[in-house]
């Protein structure tokens, strides 16, 4: 799944391709990523003659702005959006297209059909699910050392399940937090209250970094990941321990080991992270 700076990537790459266009009507394939308005008629009247104003993110969501709506895209696991001529074919896994008055199209490809779409008027977006119950950006003010302390402090979960929580911080997936916890030498079967305040702030400095690194990268192509204008990230070549079970420890040599964490796959190292 998309994580923070896959989405970001999206998000910077597709403005580039679809600012200020006219939408003249939009064709819904598959109408159960649809998720508000229940009427899908509803949801493509609604777009006509709205022009792409901006595009936003909120954690692992997508916010395109027209001039009235908001358009809260999730790409769950293999959503993609990208733009072509109206002339180009159109493939079986295309679900949803906006289609401009300048003969371009932006095409959501979903091959699994997890995606979800969900319409609002601009200003209710965030009051409302998906997004109400969202926690704090790692890149704003909002997350703090003592944010995120005052949050591990209340459980007694692992930490990994912790991070994976949306609630407690947005946009950290499989990838981020396997790596965040390494860089800062946490087990990810620590229990969050058990952490030292030092290992919060090592934590914490070791998240935003790590995340704005892999934006800088355009994000990790695992399998099947691009941005926008079909290109891959390459912050995959960077990885510690993501998907590298076996593998030396780029740090100490150590075999990286993969264990069940929070109900996912996940690869550390038994050396520089001590439980």
């Amino acid at each position: 799944m998309p994580e923070l700076p896959e989405v970001e990537t999206v998000r910077r790459t597709l403005l580039e391709l679809v600012s200020n266009k006219e939408i003249e009507h939009v064709s819904v394939f598959w109408p159960k990523i649809i998720k508000h308005p229940e009427e899908i008629a509803q949801f493509q009247d609604a777009l006509v003659g709205q022009t792409v104003q901006d595009i936003g993110r909120r954690g692992k969501f997508l916010i395109l702005y027209t001039d009235d709506y908001a358009l809260v895209s999730h790409l769950r696991m293999e959503g993609k959006y990208g733009v072509f001529q109206k002339i180009e074919p159109v493939d079986k896994h295309t679900h949803v297209i906006f289609h401009f008055t300048d003969g371009t199209e932006l095409r959501y490809k979903d091959v699994r059909k997890f995606g979800t779409m969900h319409l609002y008027m601009k200003g209710q977006e965030f009051s409302t699910l998906p997004l109400s119950q969202l926690g704090p950006e790692p890149f704003s003010a909002d997350f703090t050392v003592e944010a995120l302390a005052s949050k591990l402090a209340k459980t007694k979960r692992n930490i990994k399940a912790v991070l994976l929580d949306q609630k407690v911080v947005v946009g950290l997936g499989n990838i981020y937090v396997d790596e965040a916890l390494f860089r800062s030498g946490i087990h990810p079967e620590r229990a969050a209250d058990d952490l030292t305040r030092e290992e919060m702030e090592r934590l914490h400095q070791e998240i935003s970094d790590t995340l704005s690194e892999a934006v800088q990268k355009g994000g990790s192509t695992i399998r099947s990941y691009v941005n926008s204008q079909g290109q891959i990230g390459m912050f995959q070549l960077e990885l510690f321990v993501y998907g590298r079970k076996g593998e030396d420890c780029k740090a100490c040599g150590s075999t990286l080991e993969r264990i069940v964490s929070g109900g996912r796959g996940t690869v550390f190292c038994p050396k520089c992270q001590v439980k």
